[in-house]
């Protein structure tokens, strides 16, 4: 029993050592993202040019006093 105790400590600190060296010799790579918004995102997904877009976003808020806000755009 103390055999099997002491190997699975073993096995412990050699993957956290392991670790340790994966992440100071090999650190993840950071990706920068492109900062979308949703309108832009859902129109240019459905194929809506930007000034249809605008034309949408500017009469929702309209007629909901500014109040409304436009969350998905598709072609029907």
């Amino acid at each position: 029993m103390t055999t099997v105790f002491a190997i699975l400590l073993i096995v412990i600190y050699l993957g956290k050592g392991l670790i340790v060296l994966v992440n100071k010799y090999a650190p993840e790579e950071i990706i920068v993202k492109k900062q979308v918004t949703p309108q832009r995102q859902a129109a240019s997904a459905a194929g809506i040019t930007n000034q249809t877009t605008a034309a949408i976003v500017s009469a929702v808020s309209i007629v909901t006093g500014g109040k409304g806000k436009v969350v998905k755009i598709e072609k029907m």
